[in-house]
């Protein structure tokens, strides 16, 4: 249990049976009347994110979540396999909880799994990633750098939109959570 005067970002909250991760907050003191807290919510489950506001000092149902880094195995056809570093346990993911972190998810990759009561509930990559592109078309004689994009297929089957003057086995920096290219990765 904590007060809204609590609440943090990424800090999981339990209402009415769902559980909610606050992704922002803002401590409101009015001229005329009671404070309160404004904050934005997402539904741990079904991503669906909506504004909800408490009372200053309102006590909320805290969730604990257990977040570990875990290294990916392999897709065994039926789910996602995770190792965990320290105690060496394996766990089974369906894809469903894996979601679009699949799309930059490659072999010995450590990820975050944040599991609640023994049940995982998603996972989360860092907010970029260097991927190598494995096949792209290339690009015409008088493209500039600046300008259009064409698509590209990365090393784990995912396609994404880069510059024209991106070529094949290049290293690019995406964007994992909007799945946007960042740039050409520095070796």
């Amino acid at each position: 249990m904590a007060t809204s005067n609590d609440l943090k970002n990424g800090m999981v909250l339990l209402i009415d049976g769902q559980l909610w991760s606050v992704i922002e907050f803002q401590h409101v003191k009015p001229g005329k009347g009671p404070a309160f807290v404004r904050t934005k919510l997402k539904n741990v489950k079904s991503d669906k994110v909506v504004d909800k506001t408490f009372n200053a000092g309102v006590k909320v149902d805290t969730a604990t979540v257990d977040r570990r880094d875990m290294q990916y195995l392999y897709n065994d056809g039926s789910g996602y396999v995770f190792m965990d570093n320290t105690t060496y346990d394996q766990m089974s993911l369906d894809a469903a909880v894996v979601g679009d972190v699949a799309n930059f998810l490659l072999e010995n990759q450590i990820a975050t799994v944040a599991i609640h009561d023994g049940s995982p509930l998603y996972v989360e990559l860092p907010p970029s990633v260097v991927l190598e592109i494995t096949y792209t078309e290339p690009g015409l004689q008088g493209d500039r750098s600046t300008g259009g994009t064409k698509p590209a297929t990365l090393e784990t089957g995912h396609q994404i939109q880069v510059p024209l003057f991106i070529e094949n086995n290049t290293k690019v920096k995406v964007d994992t959570r909007t799945g946007e290219y960042l740039g050409r990765a520095s070796e």
